[in-house]
């Protein structure tokens, strides 16, 4: 008998990192569809492309949860960062017009909590089957000494398609299209370092606690759900009303809406278009933050920018109306560079 160290005596349990993987095999074949080709545990996914298209294109994206996870580690709710990170990948390739295929996650975490793993890894297979995606498969990686106890970091990559006719990529975008802005669910997975920064510290809150100016606490406000805006689009897109998507994530509406346009245009936005939520005049007015540096970290309540013609505006919110998600036009496409407000 040995008396050398172990895995086990460095920090890392192999026993209980396979209980963990067992116990989510369940989740990732509730996702499978006729596409998928394998199993849980392969070294590498397989997934057949649809038949059906002339010309497939494949559109793929990589995102993480940020810091909005320092939250969930406060609150001891581990089910909804999942869902925020696929939705979030979900709407990045959709702005290209693509619908998703598969989706893998990367986990990591400092030591293996298997109901943890297992909370995190459900909301990632609850998304993924709202969207209609196959969670192909992922890594689970015990990193002791690199994250703190009861920390951990969680990424995702997601694989879509479309026709090649169909990509989005700006160049049907038109001086005079109209904008309409769909509405966010919360702060989305955006400046949750400045929020945090605001709520806990100047604000002295809890997440337990009533976030002012809102009916939730702040557990509830800042682990809203990033919305996927999927089903909201998918008959704008086989219409072909759409000219161009925008997500608004990090950088808010002027960092993400001229990202999709045309070399010599930029957009006019009407701030008086939609009403902002609560929850950013909160964080505005606790924060002392310039209205400018708002809308340059947070999603000021919109979401997705859908840029249309004028006349298509109406289609696209009875669309949004029709899956229960406000809109609202709020400016238009214009002659010059980047974004002014009115």
């Amino acid at each position: 008998m040995s008396d050398g160290l172990s895995y086990r005596d460095a920090g890392v349990d192999l026993d209980v990192a396979e209980r963990a993987k067992a116990r989510l095999k369940s989740l990732v074949e509730s996702t499978r569809d006729e596409h998928t080709l394998s199993e849980l545990g392969a070294f590498g996914g397989l997934y057949a492309v649809p038949p059906g298209m002339a010309s497939p294109v494949l559109v793929s994206s990589a995102d993480g949860v940020g810091t909005k996870l320092k939250v969930a580690f406060a609150a001891g709710r581990h089910d909804t960062v999942g869902q925020c990170l696929v939705n979030h990948c979900v709407n990045d390739i959709l702005v290209q017009g693509a619908r998703p295929l598969f989706f893998l996650d990367y986990l990591a975490t400092g030591d293996m909590d298997e109901v943890v793993v297992q909370e995190i890894v459900s909301g990632v297979a609850t998304a993924c089957k709202e969207n209609q995606c196959a969670l192909l498969g992922g890594e689970t990686a015990e990193m002791p000494g690199f994250y703190e106890t009861g920390e951990y970091d969680l990424a995702g990559f997601v694989v879509g398609v479309v026709e090649r006719a169909r990509v989005l990529d700006g160049s049907r975008i038109r001086d005079g299209d109209a904008l309409v802005g769909l509405a966010s669910s919360g702060l989305h997975t955006n400046g949750y370092t400045l929020a945090r920064k605001i709520v806990f510290d100047v604000m002295g809150l809890t997440v337990d606690q009533k976030l002012p100016g809102t009916d939730r606490t702040v557990g509830d406000e800042l682990l809203a759900i990033h919305r996927s805006y999927l089903t909201v689009l998918r008959d704008p897109l086989a219409g072909d009303l759409v000219h161009g998507v925008a997500h608004i994530t990090g950088g808010g509406i002027p960092g993400n809406l001229p990202r999709v346009l045309p070399e010599g245009l930029g957009a006019v936005i009407d701030r008086d278009a939609w009403d902002v939520p609560y929850v950013f005049r909160t964080l505005q007015d606790a924060g002392r933050v310039a209205t400018e540096e708002m809308d340059r970290v947070f999603n000021m309540g919109i979401g997705m920018i859908v840029v249309v013609d004028a006349g298509a505006a109406a289609s696209v919110s009875a669309a949004a109306e029709a899956r229960g998600v406000a809109s609202w036009t709020i400016g238009s496409v214009e002659s010059g560079e980047g974004v002014r407000y009115r």
